[in-house]
């Protein structure tokens, strides 16, 4: 009988030295990118900004981190050569844009990040949410696990 993914050592292998690897170079360029669709990238000290986009790198980490484990979870995931790599990625995808949205939501209407004019928003009833974000997980972890998938 095999062996739950997270018992598995091919499979944290893999996760460890192939898709955190990925969805941290990954995130962390993005951030750095999308660092002028905020107005922290005028308003706050250098030190400030860099803090933030490890802040923020860190958590896009641990989300995808987290965001991964569920989705081999809920597919009852064994050994990674029995994965279903389209719809590990569809969960997380689901997962990621669903944590995001509310992030976002939640750190611009309640807290204090702003979009600066250059952001570009979609309108959800009269809340405006980044695209950037929202792009970024749509893209970075299918592409991360896909370059974890390619190194294995």
């Amino acid at each position: 009988m095999s062996v739950a993914w997270f018992r598995d050592p091919q499979a944290r292998r893999l996760l460890l030295r192939g898709y955190v690897p990925w969805l941290a170079g990954l995130n962390l360029a993005w951030e750095i990118a999308q660092l002028p669709l905020y107005t922290l990238w005028s308003d706050a000290s250098p030190a400030y900004a860099a803090f933030a986009v490890l802040h923020c790198t860190a958590g896009d980490v641990m989300i995808g981190m987290a965001a991964l484990a569920l989705a081999l979870t809920l597919g009852r995931a064994h050994d990674p050569a029995s994965w279903q790599w389209r719809r590990l990625a569809a969960i997380v995808l689901v997962i990621g844009v669903g944590y995001t949205v509310f992030s976002e939501w939640r750190n611009t209407s309640l807290w204090n990040w702003t979009y600066s004019a250059l952001m570009p928003t979609l309108e959800l009833g009269g809340w405006k949410l980044g695209l950037s974000p929202l792009l970024q997980w749509l893209i970075i972890p299918p592409v991360a696990l896909y370059l974890a998938k390619r190194r294995a």
